[in-house]
């Protein structure tokens, strides 16, 4: 566990991400084997039939195998697509094995926009979530850009909010003691790392 104290948002989300990148492939690789091995035979998981996921940037876990055995049990899967307008948000649009992507505007891929394809927010089982660092109460340090809380915040505003399950996915190493949280943070229920679960109190 990370002693972040003293730091600022800005050096700490420096300090994890030198962190997470500082991993080598066989690492990383190990990080997503045990990734999968805490979620997939989870009721959480097993239970879910609309599933978000992401590809992963910048030393980010890879919930690869994750997605693929959702496919295999005829679960949908779905990825972040940037929002053309507002820019600031995204929508999740169904994804499936050998489908063509194309880099968004800070190169990490996603599918070419089609919203027949895309699914509201609400009627997502779980949304899988990358993050830089996390504690064990819910709280998430995201890339500062946004992104998921914004396009989060009405369904976080709703007094009925029984899903999607919001589930960060981490390396241990950036999990820290605890994160000061900002009006506009969504909490999440939880996070999982390739050595553990760390479900937030009811």
């Amino acid at each position: 566990m990370t002693d972040t104290a003293q730091l600022t948002r800005p050096q700490l989300r420096r300090l994890l991400r030198n962190a997470r990148r500082a991993l080598t492939p066989a690492q990383q690789r190990q990080a997503a084997l045990g990734l999968y091995r805490q979620l997939a035979q989870h009721p959480l998981f097993r239970r879910a039939r609309h599933i978000a996921l992401y590809l992963p940037n910048d030393g980010e876990i890879d919930p690869y195998l994750l997605m693929r055995e959702a496919q295999r049990r005829g679960k949908r899967t779905y990825l972040p697509v940037l929002h053309a307008w507002p820019r600031t948000r995204m929508v999740f649009q169904r994804f499936e094995q050998g489908e063509k992507l194309k880099p968004n505007r800070f190169r990490i891929p996603e599918p070419v926009t089609d919203r027949k394809r895309q699914r509201p927010i609400w009627a997502l089982d779980l949304i899988l979530l990358p993050l830089v660092g996390f504690d064990e109460v819910g709280g998430r340090l995201g890339m500062g850009g946004g992104f998921y809380d914004r396009s989060l915040a009405y369904q976080a505003r709703r007094q009925t909010w029984k899903k999607p399950l919001l589930l960060g996915l981490a390396h241990e190493c950036q999990k820290v003691e605890r994160l000061a949280q900002a009006s506009w943070d969504v909490p999440l229920q939880g996070t999982v790392s390739d050595r553990g679960w760390y479900l937030a109190p009811r």
